[in-house]
């Protein structure tokens, strides 16, 4: 391998990182061939991960970043309950990577300190739209919410729920307002 200076390998691994779990999954990844793919050698991801788990969990950092910053920007926007819960969906769909990572602490390491705090916030953001519903009981709409646009979110990106032409976004809103209306 003819050496090769990366500006930013921290991010190059993590975008390479993605596309591999996009490919084959979070189980199949290794920082050997995430080196190859971003044309470094193997020390490179080992430098700012470590290891796997280390990497996954910089992976699922991100992911609850880039979930809480899409719940936060459609709450800002007047979005109600429902509408919250189709970001989620969105993002679940648009960034299937780090959602296959983000929910797993079995790959990666729940007591990091960034992780948890990125978790809060996400939390905190998806929890805060059960103040728009006129659900008797908000603790538990959140929790039903959440069930609902996790596992709709789970089943579409499996492939159990999606048809061909058939948007996502739609039918986790016809559920919803379904449930609540």
């Amino acid at each position: 391998m003819s050496p090769y200076h990366h500006g930013d390998l921290r991010r190059a691994v993590l975008a390479a990182a993605v596309t591999a779990i996009t490919e084959s999954g979070p189980a199949a990844i290794s920082l050997r061939d995430l080196a190859r793919r971003v044309g470094v050698s193997h020390a490179g991801p080992v430098h700012h991960f470590k290891d796997k788990a280390g990497l996954l969990t910089a992976l699922a950092t991100e992911g609850f970043v880039l979930l809480s910053d899409a719940l936060a920007a459609t709450r800002d926007a007047g979005g109600d309950f429902t509408e919250i819960g189709v970001a989620y969906v969105r993002f679940a769909v648009e960034h299937r990577a780090h959602f296959e990572v983000m929910f797993r602490p079995d790959l990666h390491r729940p007591d990091d300190e960034d992780l948890r705090t990125a978790q809060a916030r996400a939390g905190e953001i998806l929890a805060s739209g059960a103040g728009t519903t006129s659900a008797p009981d908000p603790d538990t709409a959140k929790v039903a919410a959440w069930s609902l646009v996790h596992g709709f979110a789970t089943l579409w990106n499996t492939g159990a729920l999606s048809r061909p032409g058939e948007d996502p976004e739609a039918l986790a809103r016809a559920a919803a307002r379904l449930l609540f209306p």
